[in-house]
């Protein structure tokens, strides 16, 4: 890993941060970065080393989305589809980090606008601080919403309120995404955003990340299926949760008065 690479992969522990890194463009996604990202996520979900993801931008924004620079070259190619991306990074990824097992949290400093709200939002968990916003921008440029936008927002925000912030393509400041959900926690310094998001993190990665990822697998069938799909959902998790380590050594550590140790497996 370089300071020069448009990704930063960094590990400690069982906590990976993975860092958009091009700080001069605010970690506009441009080709390779989004193929790197891409790459990376599906690396990340196969790895038992890795028990917790960290998302964060460098310097003073998240992400605000689609490198438009390189956008007007690809419109002006006879060549690329304009929005091909959209079916060879961006779907992808989204897929990637709503069902990746273990959790994930976005340390959200800064603007996080178009694609790059749609990837915080796609977290299991969002920190930010006084200096974040979310802007759902695509309509801005004449765009529908993409990343997984039109799924994560009305789960977080509801409907009419999706409809809204997607629309009319409003800034949505800290507190106000704080109320409505598009942020988890809002700590009162920026400079404390992506260590609060560290700390988060570390909790998680010593918990039962096999359980974690259970549940988030009950969750997505749970928010758009039935009663019936719901349930179906929950056996087969708990049928796989109920034969782990991670929870006989846990129920025995109950029953004992002693703190367990997860192990995730």
């Amino acid at each position: 890993m370089s300071p020069d690479d448009e990704l930063l992969i960094e590990r400690d522990g069982g906590v990976v941060t993975v860092t958009l890194n091009r700080p001069d463009s605010l970690n506009s996604l441009n080709r390779s970065l989004k193929g790197s990202l891409r790459d990376a996520l599906a690396d990340l979900d196969g790895d038992p080393s890795c028990r917790a993801v960290v998302l964060a931008g460098s310097g003073r924004a998240f992400c605000v989305g689609q490198d438009l620079r390189e956008h007007v070259e690809t419109l002006e190619s006879a060549t690329i589809g304009p929005l091909d991306t959209v079916r060879e990074h961006y779907n992808p990824i989204a897929t990637r980090l709503a069902t990746l097992g273990k959790p994930v949290v976005a340390a959200v400093r800064g603007s996080a606008a178009g694609a790059g709200a749609s990837l915080a939002m796609l977290a299991d968990f969002r920190i930010g601080g006084p200096g974040t916003s979310f802007l759902m921008a695509f309509a801005r440029v004449g765009l529908a919403a993409d990343t997984g936008a039109s799924w994560s927002l009305p789960r977080l925000v509801g409907h009419a309120k999706a409809v809204e912030l997607l629309l009319l393509a409003q800034p949505v400041p800290a507190e106000e995404a704080h109320r409505l959900g598009l942020l988890t926690t809002l700590v009162d310094d920026d400079e404390q955003v992506l260590p609060a998001a560290h700390a988060l993190a570390a909790k998680l990665a010593e918990g039962p990340t096999a359980a974690y990822a259970a549940i988030k697998r009950e969750l997505a069938v749970g928010s758009g299926g039935s009663l019936a799909d719901t349930l179906a959902a929950e056996y087969e998790a708990q049928a796989m949760a109920g034969a782990t380590a991670d929870h006989r050594a846990a129920t025995f550590a109950f029953v004992a008065k002693q703190r367990p140790t997860f192990t995730g497996t």
